[in-house]
Formats: structure tokens, sequence, C-alpha cells
């Protein structure tokens, strides 16, 4: 698929010779990854991340009122990133609908949360969920009387 010759692919990987980065793009390419994913350096990331219960890698917090923690961060090259996002009572986005590349999904795990999408409401509770492509304004605001929680899967994942 990459039109690299199999004996160049076994002297790369037997450590006997150094792709040029031609090789690698045709390499990327054919296997559908970024380039960075061969020049990344290992320690910087891996292909399988586990990542226990209420153990989530802390990413943003505001204010006590809205904190969000990935699920994957340290995944090498992903396509996708997880979040669970905590929304003490009253939080929400702010009054402008954010609009970016991409898609996203969201699902309550805990509350309820509202959603602007595209001037639309969605108003979603424990189990609900939500996909959209992140193209169209939204935003969304904690309309549960405590904290709720969302899981999010975004793709492509956000520079964080």
């Amino acid at each position: 698929m990459s039109s690299v010759s199999s004996n160049m692919i076994s002297r790369i990987e037997r450590g006997l010779t150094t792709p040029s980065v031609e090789i690698l793009m045709k390499l990327a390419d054919a296997l559908d990854l970024s380039l960075s994913y061969f020049v990344e350096e290992a320690e910087k990331g891996g292909t399988v991340i586990h990542t226990p219960a209420g153990r989530g890698e802390p990413l943003f917090f505001f204010e006590d009122k809205h904190q969000i923690s990935s699920l994957t961060q340290g995944l090498r090259d992903p396509g996708f990133s997880v979040f669970v996002d905590v929304l003490e009572q009253g939080c929400d986005s702010g009054e402008g609908g954010m609009v970016h590349t991409g898609e996203e999904f969201a699902t309550v795990l805990e509350g309820g949360i509202e959603f602007i999408i595209d001037g639309q409401s969605y108003s979603l509770g424990p189990g609900d969920s939500l996909g959209f492509k992140a193209t169209l304004p939204h935003r969304w605001k904690n309309i549960y009387s405590g904290r709720t929680r969302v899981l999010w899967v975004v793709s492509p994942p956000p520079n964080v």
C-alpha cells in the first residue's frame, strides 16, 4: 500500500537503516497515521492508555466550577480525545457559540445539561447523548440543581 519495498521495511524494523522523510510519509499515509507518529519520542506517548476510575489527567480547572480530565492523555498520535467534564450548578460555556473543526460526542453521566447547537436546544439527563459537527455554533449550560458529569469524545483531539 505504501509502495515501499518489503526489504526496506524489514531493514527499518531491524534497525539496519534510517528511513528518509519521503519513506516515512509513504508509510504514514498507507497506515492512516500522521508523520509525527514516527518521529515522536517513545516516552511522549503510548499506543495503549489505561486510566483507572477517577485517575484522569487533570487538564483544566476554572474557579472550582468547571474541571476537565483527560482519559486518553498520552495516547500516541490519537484521532480522538476522551474527557470527563465536571460542572457545578449554573456553570456554562458562555453566551457566544463555539465553532471549530471536527466532531463532538457527549453523554451525561450524572446531572443534566442543556446544549444549544445551531440555535436548537437539547436537554440531556443521565444516559442521554448527543453527537454533532463542531462547525455548528454550540454552547452548553449545567441545568441540574447540583453537579453534572459529562463524558466527551472529541475528534480530532484539541491541542491541550
